[in-house]
């Protein structure tokens, strides 16, 4: 058996730095990394010829105000130990040369059945607690695996009934995906999986939750997908979108219905506030006007962001609640009788705080709204063979089901989203100039998407 005792913590530290960086799930890509440190380390158990223990790593920034520098980013690495490598799991080994094969635990089955059975009793790991929802049981011996790419989280899905997901990124407080399941179960909302569990950890008197395990959708379909599909269809034809018989907006309309009814009991469940929508606007604009710095093209767009924003500032005040925060089509799932909104953590960029906080239930839809917008249109771009008339049809779909959207969305929520759409649209141009800095940084030849976006919200003042 592996003595994972001789693997010190300044092996682990050396071995993490440059590893880290590497991992889909690091949110400070492209940030100078000025120290790390080990915070934690947990000894989970063993199984067969695998030792296991649950790293949480602290990662300092450096480079200036616009890569975080200064702030501390803590990560959780759960780390499996094996006297010899495995061939399966070499792309997530940690670059340790002398000493035992050390790699990303979440990528075996061995691992993940510790940490299963340590759910399905309840168990406390030294400073890890699992705690199952009341009344809810968990089957131990659950095999597990990891369920398709991962992005800011890892989910593994548990003997095809659960899934668990690890939060990679962890910060002190209560997290919202595990809140805001938490309180939707308790208003028997049928448009999430329901929560069984969830496992957090106290440091210092401050709580943090690790991860959380729900009922797992094996039967449905990713929006994204779903939609893509019909949008693929639509431009191997030349017919309208309305004509197709793969034709989206009855989905559109049932997810907005879906998303307005998850509104209604989380309002019903967490209450709601008003607000005065200078402020909300204010922030709006300011992260408008930050973003040049990173898209110069945006600065000819400012005059009539500016001109927006008054608008939705003349509003008033704004019903504000509790929302889903990042809501688009891979955030939701289709299942043979319904939609099921997933991964209620928030923008992953922003502080649990500001994702914790009440906001209005427009800047959902926006996401939604913007979320039609890409998935019409990221087909057609790099290719110099589209047609005016193509991209027209393209449009044309993303129109048609954003409004069978906000239609279905009315439905249920006794008013519609476009009644208010100087508001919308300032939620709308957020989005959009968030995806224009996004696709700056990450995928340059995309930056055309969101910026037609933002030309139709605040179209460029030239002389």
């Amino acid at each position: 058996m592996t003595d994972r005792a001789h693997v010190s913590t300044d092996s682990l530290e050396d071995a993490l730095l440059p590893w880290l960086p590497q991992q889909r799930w690091f949110a400070a890509k492209g940030s100078p990394i000025a120290s790390l440190r080990v915070a934690s380390r947990v000894d989970v158990g063993s199984r067969s010829d695998v030792q296991v223990e649950h790293l949480l790593v602290d990662v300092e920034l450096d480079g200036g105000v616009e890569l975080g520098g200064g702030t501390v980013q803590r990560y959780q690495v759960p780390l499996g130990f094996r006297d010899a490598a495995v061939d399966d799991l070499a792309a997530w080994r940690l670059p340790i040369q002398d000493g035992p094969f050390v790699y990303d635990g979440l990528r075996d089955p061995t691992v993940i059945a510790l940490y299963s059975d340590a759910i399905a009793a309840a168990d406390s790991i030294g400073p890890l607690d699992f705690r199952l929802v009341a009344g809810a049981a968990v089957d131990a011996g659950m095999s597990g695996r990891v369920l398709g790419a991962e992005q800011s989280n890892t989910s593994v899905i548990l003997g095809e009934v659960l899934l668990l997901k690890l939060f990679r990124q962890v910060a002190s407080g209560i997290n919202p995906d595990i809140e805001l399941h938490r309180v939707l179960a308790e208003t028997d909302c049928t448009y999430v999986a329901p929560l069984r569990a969830w496992i957090e950890t106290e440091s210092d008197g401050e709580l943090s939750m690790l991860g959380m395990a729900q009922d797992f959708a094996s039967d449905s379909a990713e929006g994204w997908t779903t939609a893509l599909t019909s949008v693929r269809d639509l431009l191997a034809s030349d017919r309208s979108p309305e004509d197709m018989d793969s034709d989206f907006a009855s989905e559109a309309r049932g997810l907005g219905a879906a998303v307005a009814h998850v509104h209604a009991d989380l309002a019903r469940g967490l209450g709601t506030d008003e607000r005065d929508a200078s402020s909300t606007v204010a922030e709006i604009l300011g992260r408008v006007e930050g973003a040049v710095a990173v898209v110069p093209e945006l600065a000819e767009h400012l005059p009539a962001a500016r001109d927006l924003v008054a608008r939705a500032e003349a509003g008033g005040t704004a019903t504000v609640q509790r929302i889903h925060g990042d809501l688009h089509l891979g955030q939701v799932l289709r299942t043979p009788s319904t939609w099921l909104l997933i991964d209620f953590e928030g923008e992953p960029a922003k502080s649990l705080e500001e994702r914790r906080r009440m906001d209005s239930p427009l800047r959902d839809v926006a996401g939604m709204l913007r979320s039609f917008d890409y998935a019409a249109h990221h087909l057609l771009l790099g290719d110099a063979d589209v047609t005016d008339e193509t991209y027209a049809r393209a449009s044309a779909w993303a129109a048609r089901n954003s409004s069978a959207f906000c239609d279905g969305y009315a439905e249920v929520a006794g008013y519609d989203p476009r009644d208010h759409a100087a508001l919308l649209g300032a939620y709308e141009l957020d989005k959009a100039v968030y995806e224009a800095v996004y696709e700056a940084r990450n995928r340059p030849t995309w930056l055309d998407l969101p910026m037609r976006a933002v030309g139709r919200l605040a179209p460029p003042v030239r002389g």
